[in-house]
């Protein structure tokens, strides 16, 4: 019987070379902190009767996908699931948030690399005032800490095992709280620009990427006061996109599911628009 003729050569070195470079070959994981108080920990679905359950519904922008991880309590990657701030978010029932949409909408630009993933790095809690998220407080270790195990246990979503992460952005959606007192209110900008600098300098990132959501509701008089804040803050890289106007549930404070898809994809297209 006839045997088959041997490859020629450069065949040969062509086939070492690919599977060489796919022994190295990375996968990027796009990674984001989701920070602030409840609209970004997610109420949607969960603000109807009295607030103590949710309403389980995921609509198609939400659903899970094997490119899309969450940062569990646990400090461990896993396919992300709604809601995305279960176990984060303590004390409160919570339900659709952004950031699902957000990561979608990411994913749907094919804006990154073809294998890429998105990490998503809840660490918002409901009903925190800015100050509470001063350099020292518990809020600030907290998500300090997990942004670092984010990266340092780096995901692949691929069979390959080696994965390279990129901490791209803060998601930062608060400021309901400070609406409460006047003094709060007039100090919110101050506050808002310690805060960024002092995430910048602790996680040795100057230019990180900051997109901060204007405020839709409040939980005292002074929205607008807050609001004008927000837009005052003066420091490089850091985005405003505005949810006045989004539709808001029956409680006057928080998102609906269809307001927070709506924003995932603002916050979205802001990202997209720096790369």
């Amino acid at each position: 019987m006839a045997t088959a003729p041997a490859p020629p050569l450069l065949l040969l070195l062509v086939l070492a070379f690919l599977g060489a470079g796919a022994a190295g070959w990375q996968t990027k994981t796009v990674v984001f902190l989701l920070a602030g108080q409840s609209n970004m920990g997610g109420r949607g679905g969960a603000t109807s009767g009295r607030g103590t359950s949710w309403d389980g519904v995921v609509p198609p922008e939400c659903r899970p996908s094997p490119r899309i991880l969450r940062l569990s309590p646990e400090l461990r990657w896993e396919e992300a699931r709604e809601p995305l701030h279960a176990g984060i978010d303590a004390g409160n029932v919570v339900g659709i948030g952004p950031g699902m949409p957000f990561a979608h909408a990411v994913l749907r630009s094919r804006r990154l690399p073809a294998h890429a993933a998105v990490g998503l790095v809840p660490c918002a809690q409901g009903a925190t005032a800015i100050a509470a998220w001063s350099r020292g407080t518990h809020l600030y270790r907290r998500m300090l800490a997990r942004a670092r195990a984010a990266l340092a246990q780096c995901p692949s979503p691929s069979p390959t095992p080696k994965g390279e992460c990129h901490l791209a952005a803060l998601l930062w959606y608060q400021g309901e709280a400070d609406t409460i007192s006047r003094r709060d209110a007039d100090l919110y900008t101050a506050r808002m620009e310690a805060l960024v600098r002092d995430v910048r300098h602790d996680l040795n990132m100057p230019n990180l990427l900051v997109i901060q959501v204007g405020l839709a509701t409040g939980q005292g008089k002074f929205v607008d006061l807050v609001r004008d804040a927000q837009k005052r803050v003066n420091l490089p890289n850091v985005k405003y996109v505005d949810a006045k106007g989004l539709p808001v549930a029956n409680d006057y404070t928080h998102l609906t599911t269809p307001a927070q898809v709506k924003l995932g994809n603002m916050l979205a297209s802001s990202y997209l628009a720096t790369l």
